[in-house]
């Protein structure tokens, strides 16, 4: 990915995706049953049913691009829900991308405090 996104929100299309997509289904799916706009900046990640697969599609600047990632041997961790679409950090998809869930298991949560006293 040319762009840093270190900042960027991550949406995942949990469940299956037809990987024959391109840019142009992929962001009417973003737009339609993701509810998102496909020209936010976001990153919006899809996998086939074989897992071996993720898609990300993203707006930059003046147009889409698509990257891909097809794996020879190992399936990717993702993650099972009843919802159509889950919300990552951009750290968290390069854990699926490297093969982990996200979150790892075993990490550490992560806390909140309001004030230090």
């Amino acid at each position: 990915m040319m762009h840093s996104f270190v900042n960027a929100q991550v949406y995942l299309a949990l469940g299956v995706t037809d990987m024959r997509k391109s840019i142009n289904t992929l962001s009417i799916l973003v737009e339609g049953q993701m509810r998102h706009n496909p020209f936010s900046g976001s990153l919006f990640a899809f996998c086939n049913r074989k897992r071996d697969i993720v898609k990300v599609l993203y707006w930059d600047r003046n147009g889409f691009c698509l990257w891909e990632k097809r794996l020879e041997k190992e399936r990717f961790c993702w993650p099972e829900s009843s919802e159509e679409v889950m919300g990552l950090s951009h750290r968290e998809l390069l854990w699926l991308i490297d093969g982990m869930p996200a979150p790892p298991r075993d990490a550490h949560g992560e806390l909140a405090y309001s004030s230090v006293h």
